[in-house]
């Protein structure tokens, strides 16, 4: 210590009394000078020495604490059971283990916290196996102990030892679980997807009177609601005592986790009756829901009461707000709320590149890329992806290049199979094969399934059927199942006239029972959500649907409209082709919105597949002919179809 600070220690202490001073500067957050007061001191007492070692705990100080246990060794000074464990337990949060041990070790005696402290320590850094030694070694144990040592099991991935040693456990004399053991074999339960042991466990719970915990309740309708049983998760949470936002919260998550939005929206709708105010995480998860639904209506209710609650502008769920409008097609609303953070965090500015990406504004999307830089944010992987795919979107090649280079180089960012999947998409998009394949040849890990399906998907639209046949083979080794690879495939051999082919693919799909997943179309109408199928005839407007239909064909045949039958996975009478993709899910869902709604009306449709060629260009004649903007989502973008044309400048 300067000589300065000790005359002022010593006017302001005249009568010397150092361990005052030592507390005054550790609550003042002064640490290190505390430290240095007490290399003054020559036999400290013990209160001393607690309350240093207390703050160094607090603020994780491991070097300070060096320095108070090398005072103690020097000073002579015996510390005791207490003041040992302090020690310890400083170590071993500060990841110190072999220290820790080592005071372990040359205690002359020690209590049931010291063989906790160190084997807790153990646990948490990873080293469960000489933790469970240590375990083993203990003279007794307490809850503490067994919870210790589960919870490790836990964290390092080793279930069936967690829940082993919760059996042991529980067939131990005199012992009784707590609270947190529990909680810990329960999610030991939920990791192995165990419904039997699941309901053992609670079983266990009911019998020692667990079951009124709050905390105990939560883990154990998480586990019925990971294990597939969503039914018996709600019946916990609907007999939990005090629920508070935490608890909706996390059930209303279950709902939408466990695939069941409509029983998500339906609890956060009673969450709202109930009077508890729901919390931003309650909302970030609600909106996020919403844009995998595409749920914009429920998503705009929830901004309309996060506005009348009055939500805070830096939180997270503001950022949900950007990406829930960006995944649901309304990309103009999705900007205007990113307009109004006063800090858009990283999430925002990539919700809305890859929004303006998917909406068929790239150019805008590597606009904002561009702000994104100067406001000095530094872009992460997903930013990336969103920007690549942007440029993959409008044909741009050379940029995309130049960014693809710029992730290691400019920015140090390790890449992804997800950047390679972009870049190599670009230029299989734009023919540039040859620089694909080397770009896949080079690539320190290897190719996957991504990567070989964005070859395939060039190859259909440059009819580059040798490649094709390279990338389909390396598809039906990785994902034998997908039928999505048998039937690009099969297009592309239609495409060819190769009916001998196509017939091959077909016969393949029959003997490995492998299903094309049906494509499906919906829209929301009047809050009410309308789903078709090819050639559905189930709805009660299909009379109106199909007359409307056939009139649009007329109309869009005087407009110059040839339908694009060359995929049409069949070798059939060309009439018999155009029958079939006359109902196209997606055109029956766009004939229901023109029917339902008032003219200038926009209509909005999801697909569950990619929409068909013909059916791009024929949506492009109707929203001409009906004058009406209708946009498609499908599974990779939006389309906006707009008098006679698409957002996508038909380069999708």
């Amino acid at each position: 210590m300067p000589e300065n600070d000790r005359l002022r220690v010593k006017r302001s202490y005249p009568d010397g009394n150092f361990t005052r001073t030592i507390e005054d500067l550790c609550n003042q957050k002064r640490l290190k000078e505390a430290v240095q007061v007490l290399d003054r001191i020559e036999h400290p007492i013990v209160t001393t020495y607690s309350f240093l070692l207390t703050c160094c705990l607090q603020e994780r100080a491991l070097e300070e604490g060096k320095r108070i246990h090398a005072h103690i060794e020097r000073s002579g000074f015996e510390p005791g059971i207490y003041i040992s464990n302090r020690i310890i337990d400083l170590y071993c949060k500060c990841e110190c283990l072999v220290d820790a041990r080592k005071v372990f070790d040359e205690m002359p005696e020690r209590d049931m916290c010291s063989w906790n402290v160190l084997i807790s320590g153990y646990s948490k850094s990873g080293r469960v196996d000489a933790a469970r030694k240590l375990f083993d070694e203990m003279p007794e144990r307490d809850g503490f102990s067994w919870t210790a040592m589960i919870s490790g099991y836990d964290r390092s991935g080793q279930f069936d030892d967690a829940l082993e040693l919760y059996r042991v456990m529980q067939r131990t004399d005199n012992l009784k679980c707590n609270k947190f053991t529990v909680s810990s074999a329960l999610a030991a339960a939920t990791a192995v997807q165990s419904l039997r042991l699941g309901k053992e466990i609670h079983g266990h719970v009911v019998r020692t009177g667990f079951d009124s915990d709050a905390v105990v309740w939560s883990a154990m309708s998480d586990m019925y609601a990971k294990c597939g049983s969503i039914y018996d998760a709600r019946h916990i949470f609907d007999r939990t005592l005090d629920r508070d936002v935490v608890s909706w919260t996390a059930m209303i998550g279950r709902y939408f986790d466990g695939g069941e939005g409509e029983e998500g929206f339906l609890l956060f709708s009673d969450l709202l009756k109930s009077g508890i105010r729901p919390n931003e995480f309650t909302f970030a998860g609600l909106l996020n829901a919403c844009a995998s639904h595409t749920a914009e209506n429920i998503g705009k209710q929830t901004h309309g009461y996060m506005i009348r609650v009055g939500f805070n502008p830096f939180s997270f769920a503001a950022s949900a707000l950007v990406h829930m409008y960006s995944k649901c097609g309304d990309i103009e609303l999705a900007n205007r709320v990113f307009e109004c953070l006063p800090r858009p965090d990283l999430v925002s500015w990539t919700s809305l590149i890859v929004g303006y990406s998917q909406n068929g504004q790239p150019h805008e999307s590597l606009r904002l890329f561009e702000s994104l830089l100067k406001s000095g944010t530094q872009p992460d992987h997903i930013t990336f992806v969103g920007v690549l795919t942007a440029c993959t979107h409008a044909g741009l090649v050379s940029r995309g290049l130049e960014i693809f280079h710029s992730i290691g180089k400019k920015y140090g960012l390790t890449y992804t199979t997800d950047h390679y999947a972009c870049i190599v998409d670009l230029l299989s998009r734009s023919g540039r094969f040859k620089e694909a394949e080397d770009i896949m040849n080079e690539m320190p890990m290897k190719p996957d399934k991504f990567l070989w399906a964005s070859l395939l998907g060039g190859c259909r639209i440059h009819g580059n059927i040798e490649l094709a046949e390279l990338a389909a083979g390396r598809l039906f080794e990785l994902e034998p199942e997908n039928a999505a690879t048998y039937v690009t495939l099969a297009n592309i051999y239609a495409s060819a006239g190769k009916w001998d082919e196509v017939a091959r693919i077909r016969k393949n799909m029959d003997n490995r029972r492998v299903t094309k997943k049906p494509g499906l179309s919906w829209t929301e109408i009047k809050r009410k959500i309308h789903v078709f199928l090819v050639g559905d005839t189930s709805h009660a407007k299909s009379k109106e649907i199909y007359e409307l239909l056939a009139e649009l064909l007329k109309k869009m045949k005087e407009e110059g409209y040839v339908p694009e039958t060359d995929h049409v996975l069949h070798d059939v009478e060309e009439e018999q082709k155009e029958q079939n993709l006359s109902y196209h899910s997606e055109k029956l869902a766009v004939a229901y919105g023109i029917i339902a709604t008032p003219p200038g009306t926009t209509i909005k449709v999801f697909k569950n597949l990619r929409t068909c060629v013909d059916c791009h260009t024929a949506i492009k004649l109707i929203s001409k002919i009906a004058g009406r903007k209708i946009i498609v989502r499908d599974s990779s973008r939006f389309h906006c179809f707009e008098n006679g044309s698409c957002s996508c400048k038909d380069y999708w």
